[in-house]
């Protein structure tokens, strides 16, 4: 999965346009994401980059960039 891809699905994660996001939004500007949009987005980590990520370290994100890095999406 590109990360363009990667991108789209983590708009559709927060109920956002596709297209929205670019990797340098802070998370806290988006009140969709919660421990709901957490799961889904370890899943998608998962099921395409085959990455585990932890609760903790998603936690300490404070952009999308940063979960982006953190999901190993090139």
């Amino acid at each position: 999965m590109t990360r363009s891809e990667f991108l789209k699905s983590v708009d559709e994660i927060l109920e956002l346009p596709p297209g929205t996001l670019q990797g340098p939004e802070k998370l806290e500007d988006f009140p969709l994401w919660d421990s709901s949009a957490m799961i889904s987005f370890m899943a998608l980590a998962d099921s395409n980059n085959h990455t585990k990520l932890a609760p903790r370290a998603m936690g300490a994100c404070e952009t999308i960039e940063d979960l982006l890095r953190l999901a190993k999406v090139e």
